[in-house]
């Protein structure tokens, strides 16, 4: 049976898995918004800090609607977008008041970390599909030959 440690641990999971997607969609539309800003060709260091800054400052739901408006077509990943909207936001806002007392007993510990499974899963599912947008497959990345440790600055 799961501990409260287990719970807390899977929390923590699914919060990085949702920052991750968050990060994403940010990369996403700091790409899109230098391009619309021809600041590839023509580097403009105050107006990429500008738009660094708006888009840093953004919530889940700001970036999904974004990137929404951008030119990246993501009409085949709204529904699963959407969900992990919903889950990321019962999460960060609702989960623990959700389950209430649950925490205190082994059952409603086993309710709890089912539930985080089905919120990690959600917001992986739409990372991973937001990263196929960036041309990175997670599920068939091959590490292999890739280095391991940190080179000295």
């Amino acid at each position: 049976m799961p501990t409260l440690d287990d719970i807390y641990r899977k929390f923590g999971f699914a919060s990085e898995a949702a920052q991750l997607l968050e990060t994403e969609l940010g990369t996403i539309l700091l790409l899109v918004g230098a391009v619309e800003k021809d600041l590839i060709e023509n580097p403009d260091r105050e107006a990429a800090a500008d738009l660094y800054t708006k888009i840093n400052r953004k919530t889940l739901g700001q970036l999904l609607k974004g990137v929404q408006k951008s030119t990246i077509s993501v009409e085949h990943l709204e529904e699963l977008l959407s969900k992990a909207l919903s889950e990321r936001n019962r999460l960060a806002h609702s989960f623990y008041r959700q389950h209430n007392f649950r925490r205190n007993t082994e059952e409603g510990r086993q309710v709890m970390l089912e539930d985080l499974e089905q919120i990690h899963e959600a917001l992986l599912d739409a990372y991973k599909a937001v990263m196929l947008l960036s041309g990175v497959d997670l599920d068939n990345l091959s590490i292999n030959g890739l280095p391991t440790d940190h080179v000295p600055i």
